[in-house]
């Protein structure tokens, strides 16, 4: 190895015995259970429902604590436990306001603190003890591991360790202790976070989730099509940024864009307040919490036409700039006949509907009026400025990616685009053709030289993140075409049928999914797809885990939008050193429900895969890094100190 590299490594390693340690401690890390992975997927702003799966641990937390406490605690008394450890704040003043004096509350105390230190002692048996210390509330971590670690069998330390709880009690400590405990239960029980995709759009709070996965010990992302648009956005998109203020205004969510982040809709409120007035095609779609009054709900209404017509007139630029997206047939302003108020696609006339084009000239129907322009001008300004949004779509490039290759698995939130016969589609891009991962990888270069060149608005990358939001071939996407205009102003339901790349009937085959494994460098034996994105129908019978377990999906309606049809709350996947298990989840009322009642939303498991034998952190990622790091300590030992 480079020996000045191997000089700067031994300031750190000044002597053979620091080298000989850490290796013994890597070499021993590696023999370890591998940490349990946590998949969510399509959150969609759903920040109640993900906050109560992120505490449980998809169930895990509850599994520890029925496999702990069963035999001596009532079933009652154990959600009343698992509550705690999942709302610690606020399940300790609502049990405090139950207790009749001090001497009770106190032996509260005693009994939950000694509760949860068995708990944590269980729940972090296969890490090493540095790695516990790293997860323990620092100005905790002196008392949690006298208490954890006490040796008890001679009684000499009795007195010793009962006084450490008493005095944590009467110094006013207990309940931040407690709280402190409950969080780290909830880090223990879930090494490692994968989200996805489609943090952004529909539900009511994104920001909230993204603070939360900032914070969070150990994440990835698989960027969505939803993730993208705000990625786009902030990179110079501006028809990105149309279609985020128009799927706010659709879900009633704008408080996203202006209280949230800042952005300021002023200027876009007066050019709707000029040009349009009540169009029930427009009209937000109401939550069942809403408290609009009529004429915020007109004010929507018409922001939503006015956005979604710039939007509109945005993309026709793109279409024709780039003869290589292949979406001419998508210049729908170009299609209509203004007089006759009729539009003709793939050869057949329809009859127009709920239209709002007092901002079109028929002459020139894409062209922006100069008053458009300056409001998408001064919001693309606004969104780049934010300092709340700058640093969300930071981290989300700092740890998202388009695909993710981790401990043998293929993590994608779209598909990998297929054709009828399931070859890889071929997309030619600056007369050079792409398919399989070499088409996601020259996507995603387009999208981060994108983020990185904000100042270039109508280059070929920045175009690209708006295709992988709608294109044909866009692994994000996964149709043949987006049919937003078509519902909007035609009512004939068979034009808005968006047609699914055949991937999406594809991966049901267990060979189709073999190959895309194989694709990617992948175990088609050991590996598994692990998918987002559509929605899974359990309602009607569907089963996410496809082509004898190879393909698991596992978005089953996080969003509320989607309940309806889906008959459940979504999916989450659990990956320990056992195997993997796919949880489904019930509909998420409220955290207050789950304190009160002790009610959660967990289903049942179903076994997705058998590990014949345990797996070790050796066969993972994380084991490959270490080893990497092993052999540089080798190397540095055998330069330094064998000589």
């Amino acid at each position: 190895m480079n020996s000045n590299y191997l000089d700067l490594l031994a300031q750190k390693y000044d002597s053979e015995e620091k080298v000989a340690t850490e290796i013994i401690n890597l070499e021993a890390i590696l023999n370890l259970p591998k940490g349990t992975e946590h998949f969510v997927s399509d959150l969609h702003g759903e920040y109640q429902a993900f906050q109560h799966v992120l505490r449980n641990g998809s169930g895990n937390v509850n599994v520890k604590i029925k496999d702990l406490f069963k035999d001596d605690l009532s079933k009652k008394e154990l959600n009343e436990f698992a509550t705690l450890v999942y709302y610690p704040e606020e399940k300790i003043q609502l049990i405090k306001n139950n207790f009749g004096n001090e001497k009770e509350l106190n032996q509260w105390y005693t009994d939950i603190i000694e509760r949860m230190m068995k708990l944590i002692s269980y729940a972090s048996s296969k890490y090493t003890r540095s790695k516990l210390r790293k997860a323990l509330p620092k100005q905790f971590v002196f008392i949690i591991e006298e208490l954890l670690y006490k040796t008890d069998e001679f009684t000499n330390k009795k007195d010793y360790y009962t006084k450490i709880v008493q005095q944590t009690i009467s110094l006013g400590q207990a309940d931040k202790l407690i709280i402190g405990l409950a969080y780290t239960t909830q880090r223990l029980v879930v090494d490692h976070l994968h989200v996805v995709g489609d943090i952004y759009d529909r539900g009511p709070d994104p920001e909230k989730i993204m603070e939360t996965l900032v914070n969070y010990h150990s994440v990835d992302i698989q960027w969505g099509n939803h993730d993208v648009l705000w990625i786009g956005a902030f990179a110079g998109s501006k028809v990105c940024l149309a279609n985020i203020i128009r799927i706010c205004a659709r879900y009633n969510n704008l408080d996203i864009i202006e209280d949230a982040y800042g952005i300021n809709l002023r200027p876009l409120l007066n050019l709707a307040e000029k040009y349009y007035d009540d169009n029930p095609a427009f009209r937000p779609k109401r939550h069942l919490d809403e408290k609009l009054s009529e004429q915020e709900h007109l004010q929507i209404t018409k922001i939503h036409q006015a956005i979604s017509m710039i939007q509109f007139k945005l993309e026709s630029p793109i279409i024709k700039r780039r003869p290589c997206f292949d979406m001419s047939e998508r210049l729908l302003l170009e299609k209509i006949d203004y007089d006759k108020n009729e539009i003709t696609i793939y050869g057949k006339k329809y009859p127009l509907e709920n239209t709002c084009f007092a901002t079109i000239n028929p002459e020139q129907p894409n062209q922006l009026l100069e008053e458009e322009e300056q409001v998408i001008e001064r919001l693309l300004f606004s969104v780049q400025h934010s300092e709340k949004l700058a640093r969300h779509m930071n981290f989300l490039m700092k740890k998202g990616s388009l695909y993710l290759k981790y401990n043998g698995n293929l993590l994608i939130h779209g598909c990998i685009p297929l054709d009828e016969k399931g070859n890889m589609e071929k997309m030619v891009i600056e007369n050079k053709t792409y398919a399989g991962h070499d088409l996601l990888d020259i996507f995603e270069h387009y999208l981060r030289y994108a983020f990185a060149h904000p100042e270039e608005t109508d280059d070929l990358a920045t175009d690209m993140v708006w295709y992988l939001w709608t294109g044909e071939y866009s692994s994000l996407f996964g149709k043949r075409e987006m049919t937003t205009f078509e519902r909007y102003f035609i009512k004939d339901k068979e034009t808005h049928r968006e047609r699914k790349n055949p991937y999406y009937y594809l991966r049901e085959d267990e060979d189709i999914c073999r190959k895309i494994l194989t694709e990617f460098d992948l175990s088609p034996d050991q590996g598994h797809i692990i998918n987002g994105h559509t929605p899974v129908k359990e309602i009607n019978g569907e089963n996410p885990i496809k082509a004898n377990g190879k393909m698991i999906v596992i978005d089953g309606g996080f969003s509320k939008a989607y309940q309806s049809t889906t008959g459940i709350a979504g999916y989450t996947l659990l990956y320990n050193s056992y195997g993997m298990q796919l949880v489904a989840h019930k509909h998420f009322n409220s955290k207050e429900d789950v304190l009160c009642n002790g009610t959660d939303v967990l289903s049942v498991k179903r076994l997705v895969d058998k590990e014949l034998e345990r797996k070790k952190v050796s066969e993972t990622n994380v084991g490959e890094e270490l080893l990497q790091e092993i052999s540089i300590l080798n190397s540095l030992r055998e330069y330094r100190y064998m000589k």
